[in-house]
């Protein structure tokens, strides 16, 4: 179907396919359990789509869907956010944070994180990787790097222990323990003081020590009281500070001449990053060890505290906003990441399909006016475009609403699964909202497509709070940690029933964590960063329209009554009332069943704003 025409239309024109059963893309079940009711949309308007919304509908491109859900298998429930009270979790902190390090150029990539994406399974030896094939070399040889620096600082530690035992600065009755240096985390640099941004190594030596000491003193005591050692006396003369502050002023000249300067800090030994460092494989072959500084257990060894020293590269990332069009740059990526994150197959992704799929939109797209009820971009449908030095590395598919962003699909580059993009354009989504509120007031809320509480592959919506969910009968907005009790019991619930336990007129048995928690803490990096295919797939595989089972009448009289239901008939529009007359008893008995199934699913007011096409449409 065409996504515009040459006579822009002023209202909706839709055609109702009825009720539809296809495979269901999430609990992957062999038979057609997934029921929904479809509409084909000749033309939509943004405000009859976000009325649709928040009556349990979706869209894949001009096809419009709704499932029934006291029948599918999978029931879906719209969920959505209130962009101004969103509250970011530590892990989605995380995922910010991991993008400016990474555009800032102190990122080490390693190569756990090429593969972090639980849906990237593998990766082709021959497939183009710009970016990450040389953030992988680096990362490998850094983390190389940084192991032979840990090994040889520990190495000095040791050195000067031994030193300082031989000159009766320590026990020699006892066995010390052997020094460890660790590489400090950024998590733990950002608790520390000021400065500590240069941190890059620490050593607890001196507490081990002080423990060597206590222990070997009480075994002493234990063994002879009357002739106490001499390991009593250092025992009560050194505690971790001093021991530190002397290790360091033994270890402060050697340690210097490698580019790196070295403090005792309350019982810590701590390296850090002077201005000027010498590189690692300079260090390696020519270690300018100074004279002074030698000892007799210096001899023939080689030390490399020396960090290795790279120029960082800043990255620049870069948002386009660009109207739904057809895209071959787009298309490429799409391409390939259904190819190789959900492992399709290459006959099945095709420019037609991808047309269809997320370019093809059926909205009366709406300009900026100028006033505070209409954001600068205006609405309609939209990709937004990530780029990383103008390499594009993923595109949301939005629709932008009166009232919402609605958030269709995203699609990324597999080489850049370490960035976490699902949920970092998710927040960049978020944040757009609150943003636009200034130029558009009624602008408020962030969509993200269906909830399936009984899909754990999508629970991680739920993740972004405080959300809610619709209830699909009585259309009312639910907290989801009100809902979920329910959730919990059975997949199909009329949420509006969640009033019972805020009003403490019936219990639930507790119900424990099935796996929410879980999912997010020891699913990985990316556990809950799924793609938003919301059923749109579905509706793309080979489905069936069928009437075969009878629908139920509806009890509420202003539903059953199709008498203002407005169609459309050869360019005209008129309610059924007023074109009843001309149809025969049995043409009568076809279509009003059909009417008030279609007044139900829509509801009556935009059953008698929309168009209900009688033309032939395909279904």
């Amino acid at each position: 179907m065409a996504s515009s025409s040459s006579n822009t239309p002023k209202e909706s024109v839709v055609v109702d396919c009825g009720r539809r059963r296809t495979s269901c893309g999430y609990c992957r079940s062999s038979r057609h359990n997934s029921i929904s009711h479809g509409m084909w949309a000749h033309s939509l308007t943004v405000d009859d789509y976000q009325d649709l919304l928040d009556r349990g509908w979706r869209r894949s491109g001009c096809f419009l869907y709704k499932p029934e859900m006291e029948r599918t298998c999978c029931p879906s429930y719209t969920i959505r956010l209130k962009a101004g009270e969103f509250v970011p979790s530590k892990e989605q902190l995380r995922v910010s944070r991991r993008m400016q390090r990474f555009l800032d150029g102190t990122l080490d990539v390693k190569k756990v994180d090429a593969f972090e994406d639980p849906y990237t399974s593998t990766k082709s030896e021959n497939s183009s990787q710009p970016i990450s094939e040389e953030s992988l070399a680096v990362g490998l040889e850094e983390e190389d790097d940084v192991e032979k620096s840990l090994h040889c600082l520990s190495n000095q530690i040791d050195n000067v222990i031994h030193m300082l035992v031989e000159k009766g600065e320590f026990p020699s009755d006892i066995q010390l323990p052997k020094a460890s240096v660790k590489k400090v985390s950024q998590g733990k640099r950002k608790l520390l003081v000021n400065g500590s941004e240069d941190l890059l190594y620490s050593s607890n030596i001196a507490f081990q020590i002080v423990a060597s000491v206590k222990r070997a003193l009480s075994c002493d005591k234990v063994g002879n009281d009357s002739k106490p050692s001499r390991v009593c006396e250092k025992e009560n003369e050194s505690s971790p500070k001093v021991i530190a502050e002397k290790l360091v002023a033994s270890l402060d000249p050697a340690v210097k001449s490698y580019g790196l300067s070295i403090r005792a800090c309350n019982g810590h030994i701590n390296f850090y990053a002077s201005n000027k460092q010498v590189s690692l494989s300079e260090s390696v072959e020519n270690p300018p060890v100074p004279k002074k500084s030698r000892t007799k257990h210096d001899a023939g060894r080689i030390c490399v505290p020396g960090p290795q020293h790279r120029q960082v590269k800043r990255r620049k990332l870069e948002m386009r906003l660009n109207r739904s069009s057809f895209d071959p740059e787009e298309f490429a990526l799409y391409r390939r990441y259904q190819l190789k994150v959900h492992n399709d197959k290459p006959q099945n992704v095709t420019e037609n399909s991808y047309r269809r799929f997320l370019v093809d939109t059926p909205f009366i797209q709406v300009s900026p006016t100028g006033d505070s009820t209409v954001p600068p971009c205006g609405f309609g449908s939209f990709h937004q475009q990530y780029l990383i030095d103008g390499q594009l590395v993923a595109v949301g598919v939005i629709d932008i609403l009166p009232k919402c962003l609605s958030s269709k699909y995203l699609f990324w580059d597999p080489d850049f699964a370490f960035l976490s993009l699902g949920k970092y354009s998710a927040l960049q989504e978020i944040g757009w909202v609150k943003e636009k509120q200034v130029h558009c007031p009624s602008l408020q809320y962030y969509y993200l497509g269906y909830y399936i509480h009984s899909c754990n592959k999508m629970r991680y919506k739920a993740a972004y709070r405080p959300s809610e969910l619709l209830c699909p009968l009585q259309y009312k907005w639910v907290q989801f940690d009100i809902a979920r009790p329910l959730l919990d019991r059975k997949p199909y619930v009329v949420l509006s029933d969640s009033s019972i336990l805020q009003n403490g007129g019936s219990s639930l048995p507790q119900i424990t964590d099935d796996g929410m928690g879980r999912e997010f803490d020891d699913g990985g990096e990316d556990a809950n960063d799924v793609p938003m295919l919301d059923d749109e797939e579905m509706v793309e595989c080979e489905s069936e329209c069928s009437d075969d089972e009878p629908d139920l009448e509806c009890s509420d009289p202003e539903i059953g009554d199709v008498s203002k239901v407005l169609l459309g008939i050869e360019g005209s529009h008129v309610k059924y009332k007023d074109l009843r007359i001309v149809f025969g008893p049995q043409q009568r008995s076809y279509l009003e069943p059909q009417l008030r199934r279609y007044r139900k699913v829509v509801g009556p007011v935009l059953s008698e704003r929309m168009v209900y096409s009688l033309g032939e449409y395909e279904c």
